[in-house]
């Protein structure tokens, strides 16, 4: 794989970047990348726009895209993006940009080189269950009174990821709390039955569970006598997220995010986490700019990770299964079958375990969350059963 470092050159109407890789063909990409603008911080919010419309390109031609953050003196200073891609950028090109309010879209089209490796699974669509978060600080909250800043927060991540154009996509927010603390621990003690209840009731096959560990506040920071002065406070914010499998049960992803930014609000004051006033302070901001980059940072993650399904019934040798358009499932695409083997460890934990059968199925219709399949070449289908998993047979060698 090659690396490729390129040189973003920002002016107010034009970008331009310009890579060269000899006997290769480019393929074009159009994304429109979107970011709110701060504090009348207009050329700032050019900026991450164009970094977002990048991103979804880059990962729609393959490209692998990870967000690194650096913290100096608790302060974020510094928001790179770092892209390992398997191909290259030939040219960009501005196609328009567009400012709402306080909000800044720019739509680029994109001339990208084929990657030399590709991952098959990313040409399917994944579903990811968003969860509500866990506050497991009740008592930080007191402050401004935000007791409901778990579900504001997931609400808005929600929201983040389902405006991304990207191929993992998130399934109706799951809006009730659940206890998670163990699916952060080092014992691997967590519920299996959870993560299924959750991938069942999302028709999900992922699931992101996230807890809230700090929203502390530290010592005023304008000076006591100086009454006439309203009160600051420095607050943190750090989230912790976890991806699973609902199907494994096993842990794929886990990363934590911190930033702190000033609470400007009185300290009495009680404070609605759901209003423009609270999102666009710059603590409600911080927390919106972390929702971003776990934005591409899942998507890096679930890029080439596979796409599978439940068999929901059978009669005679049709099966429906629990995906279809919206997964990227097409008439005439060819599936396998894997049946559930459990497995039992020495501490009596059943370990799930997956054994692919010869059986392969062919989608006769297709609708927007389901399929119905046929046998391939009507042979018998011996000893498969409901809740069966379905796997993608990619259309690529």
């Amino acid at each position: 794989m090659k690396r490729i470092i390129s040189t973003v050159v920002i002016a107010s109407s034009w970008l331009s970047i310009s890579l060269f890789s000899p006997n290769t063909i480019a393929q074009w990409y159009e994304s429109t990348g979107h970011a709110s603008i701060k504090n009348g911080d207009i050329s700032g919010a050019k900026s991450a726009a164009i970094k977002d419309a990048i991103t979804q390109a880059l990962v729609f031609s393959g490209a692998r895209v990870s967000s690194m953050q650096t913290l100096v003196d608790g302060v974020l200073t510094q928001d790179q993006l770092k892209i390992n891609s398997h191909g290259e950028i030939q040219k960009i090109e501005m196609i328009s940009e567009d400012r709402k309010s306080d909000q800044f879209a720019i739509t680029l089209r994109l001339d990208i080189f084929p990657q030399q490796e590709h991952c098959p699974a990313n040409q399917f669509t994944k579903f990811v269950a968003i969860t509500q978060t866990q506050l497991v600080n009740r008592e930080q909250a007191r402050m401004g009174q935000i007791f409901d800043i778990d579900k504001a927060t997931s609400e808005a991540l929600y929201k983040t990821l389902s405006k991304s154009a990207m191929n993992a996509k998130p399934t109706a927010y799951f809006n009730f709390p659940i206890r998670v603390s163990e699916f952060f621990n080092q014992q691997y003690d967590y519920s299996n039955a959870l993560l299924e209840e959750i991938s069942s009731r999302s028709n999900s096959q992922y699931v992101l569970l996230s807890q809230i560990v700090d929203i502390s506040n530290s010592d005023k920071l304008n000076n006591s006598y100086a009454f006439w002065q309203d009160e600051t406070y420095q607050r943190s914010y750090k989230v912790d997220f976890a991806l699973f499998d609902g199907t494994t049960y096993e842990r794929l992803w886990q990363k934590s995010y911190r930033s702190q930014a000033i609470w400007p609000f009185e300290k009495t004051k009680i404070i609605d986490v759901y209003s423009e006033k609270f999102w666009s302070s710059d603590y409600g901001q911080s927390i919106a700019d972390i929702n971003q980059t776990v934005s591409y940072d899942l998507q890096a993650a679930m890029a080439c990770l596979e796409t599978q399904g439940k068999i929901l019934h059978i009669e005679n040798n049709k099966l429906i299964i629990n995906l279809g358009t919206a997964h990227g499932i097409e008439k005439g695409q060819r599936l396998s079958i894997a049946h559930h083997n459990y497995l039992t460890d020495a501490a009596g934990n059943k370990m799930p375990h997956l054994i692919t059968t010869l059986n392969q199925l062919q989608v006769e219709q297709v609708y927007k969350q389901s399929a119905v399949a046929v046998s391939v070449d009507q042979q018998p289908l011996p000893n498969i059963q409901i809740n069966d998993v379905v796997e993608l047979i990619s259309s690529e060698p």
